[in-house]
């Protein structure tokens, strides 16, 4: 008896531990679908994640953390786009639409993050930015306080 109630208290806390992990999409139009459907905007991740200091850094204090993750599961569709300095098993069409993505919204540094929705119309996909930010120094809390004011702003 006792060892099926080791083992159904197993299968349970593995169930919630599942189900607190959150999804990040790599392809961008998938993630496109989901935010539509979910009616959602994007958090778009723009990452150098094996080279950049301040984005290890952002996932570490941040986007790790149980606070982010109960947020982004009510607020955002997660989309992380890479861009590694190692030879990181990247296929060709998603270092393209990385590319084009980086180019597209002009970044220059890393981190970004873009909070942006979008549809996909005959082909082409129209970004419609809301904001953009970066590390925040301060935790969870100092991060999802500049997150809010982008994406539920106050209005005057």
């Amino acid at each position: 008896m006792k060892k099926i109630l080791l083992i159904a208290l197993f299968l349970i806390g593995a169930a919630n531990l599942q189900a607190q992990e959150l999804k990040w999409y790599t392809d961008v139009r998938e993630a496109i679908t989901v935010s539509n459907k979910e009616q959602k905007p994007m958090l778009m991740f723009f990452t150098g994640s094996d080279w950049c200091g301040w984005c290890i850094r952002l996932q570490n204090e941040v986007l790790k953390t149980e606070e982010f993750k109960k947020w982004a599961s009510t607020n955002v569709v997660l989309v992380e786009l890479d861009y590694p300095s190692k030879a990181v098993s990247q296929t060709p069409e998603l270092k393209n639409q990385n590319l084009e993505l980086q180019q597209a919204f002009a970044i220059q540094g890393f981190p970004t993050i873009f909070f942006t929705s979008a549809e996909s119309k005959d082909g082409r996909v129209n970004f419609k930015g809301l904001g953009k930010t970066g590390y925040v120094a301060g935790g969870p809390s100092a991060w999802l306080t500049v997150a809010e004011g982008i994406l539920h702003p106050k209005k005057s």
